[in-house]
């Protein structure tokens, strides 16, 4: 850890401190545009599903005769299904989301992907939330909605969690990155060594363009600082599980319920590379185990929030790719391309999969993956204009047109 303990603080040097300790385990960018407290839209809960979520095994096309002649060990029974319309069915260890389903706040999105399939994970993740091929921009589409909403809050933008894909908010309306809540600190600082006044009085009257770093570190520092003075216990009951996921969503929870006018938080779950061992639907593999930790970490949330605060939430699942149609001699499955979504949500008309299905027989797979029918920008255009206040998709997403699914009600 950098220790200035023997030599005067410079703005160099303290600047530094931060920069070297992350804001003990947090990262801030130059610039802090985000959108303001009292923002009309819903706070957008970005989950990424990293390592090929197998959509085929969570949402499973228990309607699709070619399923299970190409899953005959890991196919999930019809009869294991918790719910469904005879076409789709949810793994039975998502059992702890079927209150949501049924009362219409969960759905899923079938048969979605890139424009540009790739089977490499780093191509696939860094196409997935750059989302915009062929064109000249290199930023992230999170960054560009963070644009898009006229943005001015020092935490409207936040990824939360050890392994932040700070990817999707690249650009000019960057993010706060935090490991948590309780450790967002600048490093070293105290009552015998007051740093973060220190930052402050230094870069007072300096020109903006070397003040912004520092302004934005104290900003986000001051905000943070205020929710963290408030003890947190989650409501309705609600228990989170003490996983990477559990802990960063009662985060995201902790925001949303502080009104800090978040706008979008990003939070990465990664784990879904099953290419053997995926396994049946039964506890004690790795498909099911997996599932039964995302299941529970989303029904706290949902319970934590309340009816009322999930009326102003959508979150959203994403994944770089899906899995393969065809297991393979591991009881898993290799990299694929078509792929599902799942949205939580009080605007989501749920309990129901949405889908332009394809179908799994051999002359409809692209080179043995399920077709990709759907953009899965255009699922999230959707979202975004009909729940976030976003216009025209042409800054976040340029040529996608939203989809017409009627995945969610007009706010």
């Amino acid at each position: 850890m950098f220790d200035c303990s023997e030599k005067p603080l410079s703005r160099r040097g303290l600047l530094g401190a931060a920069a070297l300790t992350g804001l003990a385990g947090a990262g801030v960018s130059t610039q802090l545009a985000y959108a303001a407290p009292g923002s009309t839209g819903d706070t957008l809960v970005v989950l990424s599903l990293h390592g090929g979520f197998d959509g085929l095994s969570a949402l499973a096309p228990i309607g699709d005769p070619d399923y299970y002649r190409a899953r005959p060990t890991i196919g999930v029974p019809k009869a294991q299904v918790i719910a469904g319309d005879g076409s789709f069915g949810l793994h039975p260890a998502l059992a702890p989301l079927r209150p949501l389903w049924t009362s219409g706040k969960l759905a899923g999105v079938h048969a979605v992907g890139q424009p540009n399939p790739t089977r490499s994970h780093f191509a696939a993740m860094e196409a997935m939330e750059h989302a915009a091929p062929g064109t000249s921009m290199r930023t992230g589409w999170l960054g560009r909605m963070l644009g898009a909403t006229g943005a001015s809050g020092p935490l409207g933008g936040v990824s939360i969690g050890a392994a932040r894909p700070d990817r999707l908010f690249t650009g000019p309306a960057p993010s706060v990155s935090m490991a948590s809540i309780d450790k967002f600190t600048l490093a070293g600082d105290s009552g015998t060594r007051p740093r973060a006044a220190a930052l402050r009085a230094m870069y007072a009257d300096a020109p903006q363009l070397l003040a912004g770093p520092a302004r934005a570190a104290d900003r986000a520092l001051t905000a943070t600082a205020g929710v963290r003075a408030t003890p947190y216990t989650p409501a309705n009951g609600a228990v989170y599980p003490g996983t990477e996921l559990g802990t960063a969503l009662r985060a995201v929870a902790r925001l949303i319920k502080a009104k800090v006018g978040l706008a979008t938080a990003a939070v990465d779950c990664g784990d879904w590379d099953m290419h053997e061992g995926l396994g049946q639907a039964v506890e004690g593999q790795r498909m099911y185990d997996n599932l039964t930790d995302l299941a529970l970490a989303l029904a706290a949330f949902a319970a934590d929030l309340g009816p009322d605060g999930l009326k102003s939430v959508t979150l959203l699942t994403i994944s770089e790719f899906g899995r393969r149609v065809q297991e393979n001699g591991s009881r898993g499955a290799d990299h694929g391309h078509g792929n599902a979504m799942l949205l939580l949500g009080g605007g989501v008309k749920g309990g129901r999969v949405y889908a332009k299905w394809p179908g799994l027989a051999s002359d409809a797979l692209v080179d043995g993956d399920l077709a990709a029918t759907t953009d899965y920008r255009s699922v999230i255009g959707e979202i975004l204009q009909k729940r976030c206040g976003i216009g025209s998709l042409t800054d976040v997403f340029p040529d996608v047109r939203p989809s017409t699914f009627g995945l969610v009600s007009a706010r």
